[in-house]
């Protein structure tokens, strides 16, 4: 059995890049726990008058680098495990973009979906007031995160403004851009993915224009990662969401209508698009097939990209992967198995704590903007996060030259090198 529990995978690969650096056994005790972690019972009346009680949590891992920054998921299978492992892993995304934030991740486990907007509005006040000043623009800035959205976070603010006596937008990131929100918020993750992925294609002397690239997920982040890719050259010839998926081997010929196909009919499957009409009927006229989202990533292709869930990548599936790059976009969609087997292939893995820093980077825009009463424009945004980006990319890739090792474990110990930096 492999060993997929969260919070094992994320200390057994930060430990393996500590111990290539010798780190200062002080920094890695304040790295193994959280500084603080906070518990919280949410007893609620629903709209029926019946009493549910969830249980809340906020891990606030670290803050040599800054104020704690991580999201806040609703789940039915939130659990302190999983919340330990995402709040370490933003220290170390937030340390390898270079952006001054610690780390910290949030949850509740209720399926929100089960809910009514009064009853998630109730929720999320609850669980705003229970947190009180643990949070703060200068010491905890919560996110949205799986299940959670502007919409959510605008009532944090509301409910945190009343409790402190003044209005604090700072409080959250990912809030409504007519409220205190950053252009560019919603491509951030996906435009910073491609960032990182075209720095690396010029560093490994290859070029856009001749790669496929198959990306699973088509969700906010995959089907904008895959639209900035057709755009800087790449040959997109998969799609999939968790219905399914298209294989156009000739590429297909516009995601920007497949996304439009999708929207029409709530599902991927079947969005076969000449010009500007998508149809079934026009998947023989193609050359295409329909595909499963777990034969995607095993497509005889030079990228894929995961961009969904976690641990799709296993020991299952490892050694019938084909492609020569992987772009993480998702949470660990890797198993610490499957990343053992590929990294003896030598396939070039892009980790998930370089190649989805963009949402994070532009949160803290977001969040620098509220503290300083400035707004930038989206092309600003945009040419910030390239900036940092290509940066962190480049930082990784002189780390793993001069190391000898893998990309995952080179962002790892520019992480822990910018930690040890600061924590003397």
């Amino acid at each position: 059995m492999e060993n997929n529990n969260p919070w094992t995978r994320a200390i057994t690969q930060i430990k393996k890049a500590a111990d290539l650096i010798s780190l200062d056994p002080l920094l890695w005790a304040r790295l193994m726990e959280p500084e603080r972690t906070i518990s919280v019972s949410l007893p609620f009346r629903r709209e029926n008058g019946e009493i549910t009680v969830a249980q809340g949590y906020r891990i606030q891992h670290n803050s040599i680098l800054g104020p704690y920054k991580g999201g806040i998921r609703y789940h039915q299978e939130v659990s302190i495990d999983e919340i330990k492992a995402f709040a370490i892993l933003m220290t170390m995304k937030n340390a390898v973009v270079d952006i001054p934030l610690g780390g910290g991740k949030g949850g509740i486990a209720i399926d929100p979906k089960e809910l009514s907007e009064h009853e998630l509005e109730q929720l999320t006040r609850l669980f705003t007031r229970r947190l009180g000043t643990a949070i703060g623009p200068e010491i905890d800035i919560p996110a949205p995160d799986v299940n959670t959205n502007p919409k959510i976070m605008n009532w944090i603010v509301d409910e945190y403004s009343a409790m402190v006596g003044k209005h604090t937008l700072g409080v959250v990131t990912g809030k409504p851009v007519d409220q205190g929100g950053s252009l560019g918020r919603n491509e951030a993750t996906g435009l910073g993915g491609s960032y990182v992925l075209l720095r690396m294609l010029e560093k490994l002397k290859k070029d856009p224009k001749d790669l496929t690239v198959a990306v699973q997920g088509f969700g906010n982040v995959g089907r904008f990662v895959a639209g900035f890719l057709q755009n800087a050259g790449c040959k997109i010839v998969a799609l999939s969401d968790s219905k399914g998926g298209i294989y156009v081997p000739d590429g297909i010929e516009s995601v920007e209508q497949v996304e439009k196909c999708k929207e029409e009919k709530g599902y991927l499957a079947g969005c076969y698009c000449v010009g500007s009409v998508c149809d079934i009927k026009y998947k023989d006229e193609l050359k295409g097939r329909d595909i499963t989202s777990e034969e995607l990533l095993t497509l005889p292709v030079d990228i894929i990209i995961p961009a969904a869930l976690e641990n799709v990548i296993n020991r299952e599936n490892a050694d019938n992967i084909q492609a020569g790059i992987i772009l993480e976009m998702a949470n660990s969609p890797m198993t610490l198995e499957a990343n053992e087997l590929l990294s003896k292939r030598d396939i070039t893995i892009i980790p998930d704590i370089l190649a989805n820093a963009g949402g994070v980077t532009v949160s803290y825009f977001e969040w620098y903007q509220n503290m300083h009463n400035l707004h930038w424009t989206k092309e600003e945004v945009f040419a910030k996060l390239k900036t940092k980006m290509e940066h962190a990319t480049d930082q990784v890739i002189a780390t793993r030259n001069e190391h000898k090792t893998t990309l995952r474990e080179a962002a790892y110990i520019v992480a822990l090198q910018r930690l040890q930096k600061h924590s003397k």
